[in-house]
């Protein structure tokens, strides 16, 4: 693995560094504090074509790959995870199922808007009496012969961008059969946001990610066009085994920005904060513990680009990704609580960037995977279970 750049990779890393800076932190704290979407930002990033970085140019992308998402999720995460979510949920889990299951019909539909941010997708895949079991799917949908509709009913919970102005489509899974020996036959299909029997729930009351939109979703004879079937049927399931795969390689780059963020938020306060005379920093308890701090933040760097350059390069990456997964959301919790008491009393305040850090580093050992799962993974690419 080549630990340096490129030239382009690293324009594209001070790019959305400065954007970060200049854009997002002066802004995310009111939207956080409101729980309300960050419209104008994401538009923005849309402009920026960050929605389109791992796409090909003929569907509107920027024709980058899953390090160069990376990147841009890390530098984001280390000003706000609300953001950070947003995008990599638009890519990983809204447009990406498209680009590499979809006909080219839909591909020709709907990547370009994706790409472009115009419209935001979302994945329902998780159910209210599912969660880490995603296989027990427990919506239907049945293929209605005189009309050639998808008829879908269930629900889904923890859905990210499906609940927005701009979400343009959500992909569920649905049993939509049974195998002759009565396991289910789980198929991914499309459902553009508007369609009648859908239906929103109002956004989630959550602990942290309070700028991103989550949101439980409904569907009630839910009728969509045969075409709308997102590859095989009775494939949905694998299918989204591979998209959490690539997922969990973002989401350790996200998560691998919280814990920059809490190292870059932590040495500056630091350097200011006074007490008995000198900075705090001066102070050999506050300097080893930011040095612990700054380590694990690189050696998770280190871990989510191997595991990005393995999938980039088509080797095998599951092993390697939920390593950094596990790896990074762990140590994004220590030092977003390192980082708070350091702050003391200031970081138990909302205006202090590490209180947002703190509240949303948790999800990480939850989201697109727990930490368990990824354990349970870990140990089988070792060939300890089957």
């Amino acid at each position: 693995m080549n630990h340096h750049l490129t030239p382009e990779l690293e324009e594209l890393r001070r790019t959305v560094e400065q954007f970060a800076h200049d854009v997002v932190a002066p802004k995310i704290g009111d939207f956080y504090e409101r729980h309300e979407f960050p419209y104008e930002i994401v538009r923005e990033m849309g402009r920026m074509g960050l929605f389109g970085l791992p796409f090909p140019e003929e569907y509107g992308g920027m024709g980058g790959d899953y390090l160069a998402l990376g990147i841009a999720l890390e530098e984001l995460a280390r000003v706000d995870s609300s953001v950070a979510i947003t995008l990599e949920a638009g890519v990983s889990l809204g447009a990406m199922p498209l680009h590499l299951f979809g006909t080219e019909e839909q591909k020709r539909e709907w990547l370009p808007r994706l790409c472009a941010g115009e419209i935001l997708g979302a994945f329902g895949l998780t159910e209210p009496d599912g969660g880490s079991d995603a296989g027990a799917t427990r919506t239907t949908a049945r293929l209605d012969a005189a009309t050639g509709e998808w008829v879908i009913n269930g629900s889904k919970c923890f859905i990210t961008n499906s609940g927005t102005d701009i979400t343009g489509l959500v992909t569920v899974t649905a049993v939509t059969g049974h195998k002759p020996d009565g396991k289910p036959l789980i198929s991914a299909i499309i459902v553009p946001s508007g369609t009648p029997g859908f239906t929103v729930a109002p956004a989630y009351s959550k602990v942290g990610w309070n700028a991103s939109d989550t949101r439980e979703l409904s569907f009630q004879d839910v009728r969509v066009p045969a075409a709308n079937l997102l590859g095989q049927e009775g494939r949905g399931y694998a299918q989204f085994l591979r998209i959490l795969d690539e997922g969990r390689i973002a989401i350790a780059a996200l998560a691998t920005g919280l814990a920059q963020g809490c190292v870059d938020e932590s040495v500056k306060y630091a350097k200011e904060r006074h007490s008995f005379g000198r900075p705090i920093g001066a102070n050999q308890a506050i300097q080893f513990k930011i040095a612990d701090m700054e380590m694990k933040a690189h050696t998770s760097r280190l871990a989510w680009r191997d595991a990005a350059y393995r999938l980039v390069a088509g080797e095998p990456f599951k092993k390697e990704a939920a390593l950094a997964k596990l790896y990074s959301s762990t140590i994004a919790v220590d030092n977003a609580r390192d980082a708070t008491q350091i702050h003391g009393g200031y970081g138990f305040m909302n205006e202090y960037p590490v209180a947002r850090m703190w509240r949303d580093s948790k999800i990480l050992e939850i989201g697109e995977g727990t930490s368990e799962v990824q354990r349970m993974l870990i140990a089988r690419e070792l060939g300890l279970t089957s």
